[in-house]
């Protein structure tokens, strides 16, 4: 079936908007992300139903008062986090006051006080060890209520009266009323398992079941490019040496771009190394790259120098982690950190056992798996020389930068390098980073620190500004979506 059969070409455009929209946005509703996004997603939900289970496995639904998106998780990605409203990303102990915050919302009736629904958190928050919460402490008060804003921008929680912050800074003073839109929570929180027979933070994933000849080739062949479509629309890149041999074909077919391009109207580049999405707009994604600000600029500037010194002959090569080394030692380290839960752990659902390659079977295309490809190996740049690249920028470009990492060049080159990481340029290793292919697309990468015009004797002085002058640089490729509660 093609994407978007029944929606003819003057109306095109306003589909790919509505499907971009719930890719970004899983959740929809009246207020979030703006007043105008339910009215469009509702618009289009019988074709968006019909399009986004065949294509990719997502399912839709929707209410007279939300839109929810219920994805398919392949991989651990620490990359997408639930950020406060001042744009910090949530904590753990963030992440806990919510959930326990939705579990509370959840027995309580059409309004609750501040102060009420604090009691209440705190109350389970005592139970989980190494959690609590206590009113009497500021931090603990700022934690619990930037996850109650998280639920109040997306419509879960209205103001009625009062005011969240007067209560933060005394709680006995005041105080802040709101209403609870049962509709929102109940579309908030859908876990496609229940958790507590989960064993492993990777039962939360995807499990596709084993390649055989008692599923069928066509439902191989459907399951496989369902999976590369989700990694293309999430990943900012995919490398064909990071995934297996189903993958790989389906990622080489033209069908691919065909109905990626038809369904978000975005352009998909190829590569001898793999694809990615290209979003130079932002429509879709969630971080732009280049952008503004000290960081992004910073590692605009970095990923060029790794460019060309990955680019010289004698610079070493390393092999770097695969998709699989990757979400194991994700998993690891999830898993280490699961509370003991008892006698849910003796109804846990054990992992399916691994289903070992054989020779001879044949891919999801039909042809004889070729085995495993040679491991390629990348250019690896030490940590050393790139603490002295950064510092070097600092002294060509500092006037363009913030004083707070100007003067701390360690902290810049850290927040620059987890950037370029998010963005599949670079791959952090011990020691280092190794440079991936899609780096080179920033290659030649130069800048100039602009100056405004000097203004009125009065006025305070202009701060200059960096601007990336790159032939050709694109904003990033990264079309990951907001991530919600499991």
């Amino acid at each position: 079936m093609r994407v978007a059969e029944a929606v003819g070409p003057l109306e095109l455009a306003d589909y790919q908007k509505a499907v971009r929209l719930v890719l970004r946005h899983p959740l929809v509703t009246k207020v979030w992300p703006d007043a105008g996004a339910l009215p469009l997603v509702r618009r289009w939900a019988e074709q968006l139903r019909a399009d986004l289970p065949e294509a990719l496995g997502y399912r839709l639904i929707t209410t007279a008062d939300t839109a929810r998106l219920l994805r398919v998780q392949d991989e651990l990605d620490a990359t997408q986090p639930a950020l406060t409203r001042g744009e910090r990303p949530f904590d753990r102990r963030r992440y806990a006051y919510l959930v326990l915050t939705l579990a509370a919302l959840g027995r309580s009736g059409a309004q609750i006080a501040l102060g009420e629904l604090a009691d209440a958190v705190a109350a389970d928050a005592a139970r989980v060890d190494g959690l609590g919460m206590d009113t009497e402490r500021k931090p603990d008060r700022d934690a619990f209520v930037d996850a109650v804003a998280w639920l109040e921008a997306r419509g879960a929680l209205r103001t009625a009266d009062g005011s969240a912050a007067a209560w933060v800074n005394d709680p006995d003073r005041a105080e802040a009323l709101y209403d609870i839109d049962r509709e929102v929570t109940g579309a908030l929180y859908r876990p496609r398992r229940v958790l507590q027979h989960l064993g492993s933070v990777t039962d939360l994933l995807d499990q596709d079941t084993p390649a055989g000849f008692a599923q069928g080739r066509e439902t191989q062949r459907r399951t496989a490019a369902r999976r590369a479509r989700r990694l293309v629309l999430e990943q900012p890149a995919v490398y064909y040496d990071d995934v297996d041999e189903a993958l790989r074909g389906q990622l080489r077919s033209p069908a691919l771009a065909e109905d990626l391009e038809r369904l978000t109207g975005l352009a998909l580049e190829r590569r001898a190394e793999g694809v990615a999405l290209i979003d130079t707009s932002g429509r879709l994604s969630d971080l732009r790259f280049p952008a503004g600000g000290t960081v992004a600029q910073a590692a605009l500037l970095l990923a060029a120098r790794i460019a060309e010194q990955g680019a010289k002959p004698r610079t070493e090569r390393l092999p770097a982690a695969t998709a699989v080394e990757r979400r194991a030692a994700a998993a690891a380290r999830i898993d280490s950190a699961l509370p003991e839960r008892g006698l849910f752990a003796e109804i846990a659902e054990p992992a399916p056992a691994p289903v070992p390659e054989t020779e001879g079977t044949e891919s999801a295309e039909g042809d004889e798996a070729s085995g495993p490809a040679d491991e390629a190996a990348y250019p690896f740049v030490t940590d050393a020389w790139l603490r002295g690249a950064m510092k070097r920028l600092v002294a060509t470009y500092g006037q363009g930068m913030s004083a707070e990492l100007r003067d701390d060049p360690d902290r810049l080159t850290a927040r620059a390098i987890a950037l370029l990481g998010s963005l599949r340029l670079v791959a952090p290793v011990d020691g280092g980073v190794l440079a991936l292919p899609l780096l080179g697309r920033y290659r030649g990468v130069t800048a100039q620190v602009k100056t405004r015009p000097k203004a009125a004797a009065a006025a305070p002085a202009a701060q200059p500004t960096l601007s990336d002058t790159a032939p050709g640089s694109e904003p990033g490729t990264a079309t990951r979506s907001e991530d919600l509660t499991p």
